[in-house]
């Protein structure tokens, strides 16, 4: 940037005092046409600097997903390559399903007859609550025939042999509804045992059933998004785990950030909806526009561990922390394709001194064009 206004400048300077002579080249104009341009040059560095602050760190940060198996089990399918691009939805790696299949089977086998079970219980209620109304008659009708005998034996009229038939006929037909009562309410507290309306041993089964579909479901994993597959371990024949440490392939999104970072005393001035241009050497002459998103306050020299020992003062040797900006690209620049870890230069553009931001625009559109030049001898 600087080279390029020093050789504007020198040509002025060769215009007004060599070519045309307009005015004198002696000892004073030299030291003027020296200190002008070290003077301006600084002056206008230090404005660029603080109302359209640049970077030559920014990134592009793209999201990725470790895939791995929900469940364990031999793979018989990989239907994609590494490096391949897949749309969201698309098969990624298929596991045996046939065990998991067979547990569905099992369960759904066992559901069917704890449903057939809770039929059979409802029956059984409806005849306990029978038999107890028929025996309670009995009962009824055998104290009443206790209270006639006795009635009888107190005029001297009955037979108390009779009376005591009759009364041990009753304590046994209240023996007998005690049982019925007891048999009903055993009945009625396996009824009444239910989650969501179902018997606990339907509901119980369901639960299994259900987690047995989904762990069938499971055998075949699908691409989360569009991206790509990168670094691809997985190969039909091998064993897939649902463990951290062995994962089946590295899937990087195609949504991304783009991110920034600046000195601590460059960011003063910018805020949120602030205009910002990129330009990456992986799109050589081209400008990217984009918006402040918002600026992260917080970086790792700020924040300390907790421990049991006095934190450890920073080498005065240290520079001070970046803090990055997240940067918005505009919309009709999205479906341009950035290289996940790509970094350029970027430039963000204040409120402030709008008539000067020109030159950062000049200074930023040079430096995307000269990613062009591979400056290599080999």
């Amino acid at each position: 940037m600087e080279a390029i206004l020093l050789g504007i400048y020198a040509f002025f300077v060769w215009l007004i005092f060599i070519k045309f002579k307009w005015l004198p080249w002696n000892t004073k104009s030299q030291v003027i046409v020296v200190i002008i341009p070290i003077v301006g040059i600084t002056v206008l560095i230090l404005a660029l600097n603080v109302v359209a602050p640049s970077t030559a760190d920014v990134r592009v940060i793209k999201y990725t997903v470790q895939v791995l198996p929900q469940v364990r089990g031999k793979v018989i399918e990989v239907p994609v390559q590494g490096n391949d691009y897949v749309k969201k939805g698309d098969v990624l790696f298929r596991i045996d399903p046939t065990p998991y299949a067979l547990t569905v089977k099992t369960l759904e086998a066992q559901l069917a007859n704890a449903e057939g079970a809770g039929r059979q219980l409802r029956e059984q209620l409806n005849s306990a609550t029978a038999n107890k109304q028929a025996v309670s008659a009995r009962v009824e009708l055998a104290r009443q025939r206790v209270k006639q005998y006795e009635e009888l034996a107190q005029t001297g009229a009955g037979d108390a042999f009779a009376l005591q038939q009759a009364q041990a006929d009753l304590k046994d037909l209240q023996s007998q509804y005690m049982s019925t009562v007891a048999a009903e309410a055993q009945v009625r507290e396996r009824l009444l045992a239910q989650v969501d309306g179902d018997l606990a041993e339907v509901a119980q089964i369901k639960a299994q059933l259900e987690n047995a579909r989904w762990e069938l479901d499971q055998t075949t994993t699908y691409a989360p998004a569009n991206g790509w597959v990168i670094n691809l371990q997985l190969r039909p024949g091998s064993m897939a785990v649902p463990l951290p440490a062995f994962v089946a392939m590295t899937f990087v999104e195609d949504e991304y950030q783009v991110i920034a970072t600046f000195a601590q005393n460059e960011l003063h001035k910018v805020k949120p909806g602030n205009e910002a241009e990129i330009a990456l050497p992986t799109l050589p002459g081209e400008i990217i526009k984009a918006k402040v998103d918002s600026i992260v306050w917080a970086q790792g020299q700020g924040q300390m561990a907790p421990s049991g020992q006095i934190p450890t003062m920073l080498a005065a040797h240290i520079p001070p922390g970046r803090f990055a900006v997240k940067l918005d690209v505009d919309d009709k620049y999205r479906d341009v394709f950035l290289a996940a870890g790509a970094v350029g230069n970027g430039a963000i553009y204040t409120d402030s001194a709008a008539a000067i931001h020109i030159l950062r625009k000049v200074f930023l559109r040079i430096s995307s064009k000269l990613n062009y030049i591979i400056a290599k001898l080999h």
